[in-house]
């Protein structure tokens, strides 16, 4: 049975049920459009969007929440080899929905299902990324994005949302990056959302959702020093690398 099926609510106008009267598989609610208000008030107690496309928006909070310090990212000795050694060239900020478009293609292509990272989810993400609260981390090799990953800042916690690779060790390239940067810039955890074999290989672990939800409180969900393209910030930390 799906966790929505006999689901009782749902809502259009920013009203979430508390994270922690989520049931048993995450589920906070459910609504049947997706807006700019939705996301921020979401982002704000820990709350992010998953769905089948043919189903209402569903709205999540886990328990354990799977989550990384990126003090701690995990390199093995063949990916800091493939750091070394491949011709990549890193940016963040300059093609958000390109990545996103390629995120819901590598999904597609993996599951042979549709994803939920459809074109109003696109429309609605840019905007959080126009207002420098979401943020792209691009590959590319020559003029082709060949991988990449993209996510929300909260305070100082950065949540992922999907990532792609179109050559191999691409997206982790990416994500490992990205890991050092969150370090220079001072965040404190990358939210993994869910348990992923991948993400857990890279030095991702279970939190339980209260301390969690707890952090984002004590620590705030703005973060005005952050806010804004990460793009100029981020080539001085390669210069710095």
């Amino acid at each position: 049975m799906s966790p929505l099926d006999n689901y009782k609510f749902h809502f259009t106008d920013q009203s979430f049920q508390h994270p922690s009267t989520a049931n048993d598989s995450g589920l906070v609610g459910v609504s049947f459009i997706l807006t700019l208000e939705d996301l921020i008030c979401a982002y704000r107690f820990g709350i992010f969007p998953v769905n089948d496309p043919a189903d209402p928006i569903a709205w999540w909070s886990p328990n354990p929440r799977w989550v990384l310090d990126p003090v701690k990212v995990k390199v093995s000795k063949s990916m800091r080899k493939v750091i070394r050694d491949q011709p990549w060239q890193m940016t963040v900020d300059t093609c958000f929905a390109d990545v996103m478009r390629l995120c819901a293609q590598s999904r597609n292509r993996k599951s042979g299902l549709d994803t939920w990272i459809t074109e109003e989810i696109i429309v609605e993400y840019t905007k959080l990324f126009e207002m420098g609260r979401a943020h792209s981390f691009e590959v590319w090799n020559g003029a082709e994005l060949v991988g990449g990953f993209y996510g929300v800042l909260t305070g100082t916690i950065f949540s992922g949302e999907s990532m792609f690779a179109h050559e191999s060790n691409a997206s982790k390239y990416a994500f490992i990056i990205g890991c050092q940067f969150f370090e220079h810039l001072g965040l404190e955890l990358v939210d993994c959302q869910m348990h992923s074999e991948h993400l857990e290989s890279l030095g991702a672990y279970p939190l339980d959702r209260d301390f969690y939800l707890d952090l984002i409180k004590r620590k705030g969900f703005e973060n005005k020093g952050l806010m804004g393209s990460w793009t100029e910030v981020f080539q001085g930390f390669l210069g710095q690398a």
